[in-house]
């Protein structure tokens, strides 16, 4: 769905914006050697694992694709493939919301997640992403992945139920509310492909359904099937919009947060936020909420409504609401206007529920990055959280970003201690020397008050010609032949800070084993285009003792992805 390579970049919002292109100077951790950076895996006792590679899924798409890419072309395994069985227990079709009865195909990339870790049981932990049977067709739903024993395996998995009917479903998220289920927020939409193979929104795929929806699904506390999803509301799809406001017609971005806080007023409301608009540029944020019941139901959504005020030139596009203990709902997002100007991060709240909004404030603009050398793109680069303890009077609120002002894509922080009102000169977060890149920022903080930025790192070479490492990570496959090259292959990072931005030592590598963006890579426009896809984002959260990591990797962990599909390593860190 639409993201920064469609809208362009920003315009500034208000006298006084800081500039995040504005010295960022030295990491205040300083920097580290990347010999330091390599075996800080090993050093910190990161543990890891492949999630999605142990089980095997399939599910029944309502628009079949077959064709894709060469194994010469960076796909070892490319097209859609039939399924050799499944191993989750799901229902791999047909469904009851299809028009169709297509035979199912196997599950083989995973990117784009998110994770979130169980209040009522630190070691219950459920994550999603996109789940594709045809990477270059941009074929997928959302899937799910959950562990009970703190993210060492991952016994339950599968597609997402309820949604099969329409034939992509985008932007996944989730989040649990006090009681221990989970919610999902989901983007379904109809597309079909042209003669040339792309990729476009149909209004003749299962007529009966609307086009798109922002609709909801949840896993009640104690589901033990794949299957076991409330999908429906009042007897029907669980939707909480189809059709856009006042004709409009692109929904993106969508987001949720839930007030966990017992001593909130609004205690176990969903708040559920998207963008929307006639196109891109012309995109707003609108929120609906409703309150959570223990059994996993919830009330009727309240009619959607404008959550940032509209401001002439600008379209708003990447909502990221975050529920503070006291109640308060902060919402983060990314305005645009001009393409050749800075993307700027936007500020407003609630302190009533959702009913009204404070007017927007703006808190940093930063420069956006193509990426270098390789084909996958780039989304809005923000991240957003609140501390769940106070720094002084407020919870603080943080902020990491991309910023690329002087050469390439670097990952920032920046903070407010006081309520949104002035924010801390920016640090660089990743702690290189080198030129090597470090995007898509992930960011959460802990209950105890600990801070966490993950990132994707291209500060070491991909692995040389010969080596064992060349050959889990596939290399041979990728046209370009990458050996040893820099700024090129992929490791995922963190950085953790006190809740006053002090940094707790250096980057800690999260994944044991450098990878190939360009293997398996979806094509999100066609076949016929090289632009690729690892993810507009990916999934971060920290409780229980522990930061986790949800992102992407291509490497054959263990023997286990011998194609070399995009899988989800799930990472975890034991915090200071």
């Amino acid at each position: 769905m639409p993201v920064r390579g469609r809208i362009g970049a920003l315009v500034a919002l208000c006298l006084g914006v800081s500039t995040a292109s504005a010295q960022a100077a030295a990491p205040p951790q300083g920097y580290q050697s990347d010999a330091a950076f390599a075996g800080s895996y090993a050093a910190r006792g990161v543990r890891s694992v492949a999630a999605t590679a142990e089980r095997v899924s399939c599910y029944a798409p309502e628009v079949v694709v077959l064709l894709g890419l060469a194994p010469a072309q960076g796909f070892p395994q490319g097209g859609g493939t039939p399924c050799p069985g499944a191993t989750t227990g799901e229902n791999i079709g047909p469904y009851p919301t299809q028009d169709v009865k297509p035979a199912a195909l196997l599950v083989k990339d995973h990117s784009e997640s998110d994770i979130r870790v169980d209040p009522t049981n630190a070691r219950h932990l459920i994550a999603i992403s996109k789940w594709f049977v045809n990477a270059e067709g941009y074929n997928h739903l959302t899937g799910f992945f959950e562990s009970f024993d703190g993210g060492t395996t991952w016994p339950q998995q599968g597609h997402v139920p309820g949604y099969e009917g329409w034939t992509d479903n985008s932007d996944p998220v989730g989040a649990f509310d006090p009681w221990g289920n989970y919610y999902a927020v989901l983007l379904p939409y109809m597309f079909e492909y042209d003669q040339t193979g792309r990729h476009n929104l149909s209004t003749r795929v299962n007529p009966a359904l609307p086009r798109s929806g922002i609709g909801v699904v949840v896993r009640p506390h104690g589901a033990a099937l794949a299957d076991e999803w409330l999908t429906a509301h009042n007897g029907r799809t669980d939707f909480v919009a189809t059709t856009p406001l006042n004709g409009m017609d692109v929904f993106d971005k969508q987001w949720l947060a839930i007030d966990r806080n017992r001593k909130s007023r609004y205690f176990g409301r969903v708040y559920v936020m998207w963008a929307i608009g006639a196109d891109d540029s012309s995109l707003r944020i609108v929120e609906s909420h409703a309150d959570a019941r223990q059994n996993g139901s919830h009330s009727d959504w309240s009619a959607p409504k404008l959550a940032l005020p509209r401001t002439p030139g600008l379209a708003d596009n990447g909502a990221l609401p975050q529920v503070a203990p006291d109640g308060t709902v902060w919402l983060e997002a990314s305005a645009s206007g001009d393409p050749n100007r800075p993307f700027s991060a936007t500020l407003t709240s609630s302190r009533n529920g959702g009913a009204t909004w404070q007017a927007r404030r703006a808190i940093i603009r930063h420069l956006p990055s193509s990426y270098d050398n390789t084909t996958f793109r780039s989304a809005f680069g923000e991240a957003f959280a609140v501390g769940q303890r106070k720094v002084g009077r407020f919870y603080p609120l943080y902020l990491a970003y991309e910023d690329a002002p002087n050469g390439p894509v670097e990952t920032r922080l920046t903070a407010s201690f006081d309520g949104g009102k002035h924010w801390r000169r920016p640090v660089r977060v990743n702690d290189g020397r080198g030129s090597g890149e470090a995007f898509q920022p992930a960011l959460t903080a802990a209950p105890g008050g600990t801070v966490a930025v993950a990132f994707y790192d291209r500060r070491l070479a991909c692995p040389a010609r010969g080596s064992a490492d060349a050959s889990g990570a596939g290399l041979t496959f990728d046209p370009d032949q990458p050996y040893g090259r820099l700024n090129y292959c992929i490791d995922t990072a963190v950085q953790l800070y006190r809740a006053g931005l002090r940094p707790l030592g250096h980057n800690v590598r999260l994944s044991p084993h450098t990878w190939d963006p360009q293997l398996s890579a979806p094509r999100f426009a066609c076949v016929c285009v090289p632009a690729s896809f690892i993810g507009d984002y990916f999934g971060a959260a920290a409780r229980g003792g522990f930061v986790y990591t949800t992102s992407v990797t291509t490497y054959n962990e263990d023997g286990k992805n011998q194609f070399f599909h995009q899988q989800q390593l799930v990472s975890k860190l034991k915090l200071p």
